[in-house]
């Protein structure tokens, strides 16, 4: 990778699911050095169980020294998400980055994942990504074309097509693998264009309110969504028109110097972190 200063300075990001977690903290490290930021997400409303809204996002995002654009988008919903890129364009004069980070999680076999489950995970996760990208990508060529280095990083794991990854969650995965295939078929069909797109996955749990939620998880085992952020934030500052990759998050950090990982620990000190998924 090459790392240019204070690229993001000035950049346009359409993030989705920037409300809470990963994406907001992605959001915010971007805010930092005074990017635009469009938020695309569902809440609108705060809700005990899941902290957040785009409204309180845009505020975090603004305090941090970004602007923010919060819009109200299902991104299954497809006129919705033109109507967002268009208020995008509208308000920033065009978008550099996609950051495709929504996702529907459900870590339930097959007898356990009703039709409506499957649907969900699908149509947020591989649906949704494949909108967005299509969506953005006029405004993605325009960039590539002001020599703006524009990206799309998706938030989403390595193709192993290891039985041991489907069998406990087949719908999940598949849907998950369906993010990482719009890297892979991307990445080659839009390098004419000079727009990059790469994936980008923990090596451990984050603790999220999305992984809260699931039965067991143990929160203080795993790492904050900065860790997230701040290998999103090296991945998008590259200059070397790298694509095609499915990057893990400590790996980039410790590409580019960074030795101390204990400020990412939810408990500091702590050693025994959740591992992630999809990772052997």
């Amino acid at each position: 990778m090459q790392t240019a200063p204070n690229t993001l300075k000035g950049k346009t990001l359409f993030i989705t699911g920037a409300s809470r977690g990963i994406g907001l903290a992605i959001a915010k490290r971007a805010a930092a050095d005074g990017a635009n930021i469009v938020i695309v997400a569902k809440t609108t409303e705060t809700n005990p169980k899941l902290p957040g809204t785009i409204y309180s996002a845009a505020a975090e995002i603004e305090a941090a020294g970004g602007r923010a654009l919060p819009l109200a988008v299902d991104i299954r919903d497809e006129a919705a998400v033109l109507e967002a890129v268009a208020k995008a364009v509208e308000t920033f004069g065009g978008i550099d980055i996609l950051v495709n980070n929504a996702s529907a999680i459900s870590l339930t076999n097959t007898e356990a994942t009703p039709m409506k489950r499957f649907d969900l995970m699908h149509g947020v996760n591989a649906r949704g990504t494949y909108l967005c990208t299509m969506a953005c990508l006029p405004e993605l060529k325009k960039s590539a074309e002001a020599g703006r280095n524009p990206q799309v990083l998706t938030m989403s794991p390595p193709l192993t097509m290891q039985t041991h990854w489907f069998q406990p969650h087949t719908a999940y995965t598949m849907a998950k693998y369906g993010m990482s295939m719009c890297t892979l078929g991307h990445a080659g069909e839009f390098k004419r264009h000079g727009i990059s797109v790469n994936s980008l996955w923990p090596r451990t749990a984050v603790a999220t309110a999305a992984m809260q939620m699931i039965p067991g998880m143990d929160v203080a085992l795993c790492r904050t969504p900065e860790i997230m952020a701040d290998a999103a934030y090296f991945v998008l500052t590259d200059t070397s028109g790298a694509t095609g990759n499915f990057y893990i998050d400590d790996a980039v950090l410790a590409a580019h110097g960074v030795t101390d990982f204990d400020r990412y620990a939810v408990t500091p000190g702590n050693r025994n972190f959740l591992p992630d998924l999809f990772l052997d």
